[in-house]
């Protein structure tokens, strides 16, 4: 096999060729090799436009399969091919799924048939945080796979949120794989950390692809075919969550949405989703009745937080899922300020509550 796929790496290196040309191609020739040596006229048969044949005549000259392979082996990147027994299965059912997979990690199929794609804004708010905090690690404690974009905002929210509870995560990137392609940037270390945590890292890209704009709407298709379900948190009206949601259910996929603040520009994507039908989700058990998996639904149990002393009780009744500022802790508590601050600091690092961030804490679960 590792003769042909270094000619499916190099045609996926050969620019314009997408998952529709490719397809042209695969289902014409008896390999990827007789592909790559054909002739003109022979390209001709499968139906690519003469335009676009010269291109590939031309490209060719410049493209040697070997060095492709050297360069995936180099980044430690891995290919496979929709011809492939383990190409995901969810994923092969959709239009036009990608002719050839780039990725990094561990393919799991077993393991992510009732995967759960997370999308959403970039600007999140506290409420969105606080949401992917409670939502996420209680599906990925119950084994089911996270899958995202990568993106900053709350893409990024969901993979940490999944690693930290030891779980399963995807993200589906819209360049290459090459450490130096990795978008964004600064999530490079993110990268690591998934693929140390037996998560996955894919991508339909040549290993070397910028980053580009057109990219993301064909990457979104990708996050929601790996995904048995997808699910909106905060997302204003125009957004490529949005755009993920519609090839969600172009692919008859389930649709989540997290519903928010009437007068937050956020909650605008997925209120509008709930209107068209979306199933409206407030817990994680939402999720798991929606997709069949009832048997999960208190499969674990939120921790019993106690207190160690009285600052502590008093400010555990307090405390709730509702974020409160600082300032009205310690005006409700009755405690003087500086017993709030050191007694509040150490119940952050004993995981009994949690800053939200601008002084905002919650109860932890």
């Amino acid at each position: 096999m590792r003769d042909d796929i270094k000619y499916w790496v190099a045609i996926s290196s050969v620019e314009n060729i997408g998952p529709k040309r490719f397809k042209k191609i695969y289902s014409y020739f008896s390999s990827m090799q007789a592909a790559w040596e054909s002739s003109a006229s022979e390209l001709k048969l499968t139906g690519l436009e003469e335009k676009m044949i010269a291109g590939f005549l031309e490209m060719r000259k410049k493209i040697k399969p070997d060095e492709e392979m050297m360069k995936l082996d180099k980044e430690k990147i891995r290919a496979i091919t929709i011809l492939d027994d383990a190409y995901p299965a969810l994923l092969k059912e959709i239009y036009l799924p990608p002719a050839i997979l780039y990725y990094k990690g561990k393919i799991s199929d077993d393991r992510d048939r009732f995967a759960v794609g997370v999308v959403g804004t970039r600007k999140f708010s506290t409420y969105g945080k606080q949401i992917v905090e409670n939502l996420i690690p209680n599906l990925a404690k119950r084994g089911i796979t996270i899958v995202s974009g990568m993106a900053l905002g709350i893409d990024t929210l969901a993979h940490k949120a999944t690693i930290g509870e030891n779980g399963r995560t995807i993200a589906v990137l819209g360049s290459g794989l090459a450490k130096q392609r990795i978008y964004p940037s600064v999530n490079r270390y993110l990268v690591d950390r998934i693929i140390e945590e037996n998560g996955l890292i894919v991508s339909e890209y040549h290993i070397n692809m910028l980053p580009l704009k057109q990219n993301f709407p064909q990457r979104n298709r990708i996050i929601s075919g790996l995904s048995a379900g997808i699910m909106v948190i905060e997302a204003p009206e125009q957004s490529g969550a949005l755009i993920t949601a519609r090839c969600a259910l172009e692919q008859n996929r389930d649709v989540f949405a997290v519903p928010g603040d009437i007068f937050r520009t956020n909650s605008t994507g997925p209120h509008n989703l709930i209107k068209m039908g979306a199933k409206l989700v407030s817990s994680a058990d939402d999720v798991l009745e929606a997709l069949n998996l009832r048997h999960l639904i208190g499969a674990t149990e939120s921790k019993v937080i106690t207190a160690d002393n009285e600052e502590e009780k008093i400010l555990l009744q307090i405390l709730s899922l509702e974020p409160r500022h600082i300032n009205e802790i310690i005006k409700l508590s009755g405690l003087d300020t500086p017993s709030v601050g050191s007694t509040i600091t150490l119940m952050e690092m004993k995981g009994k509550v949690r800053n939200l961030g601008g002084m905002m804490y919650i109860r932890a679960r």
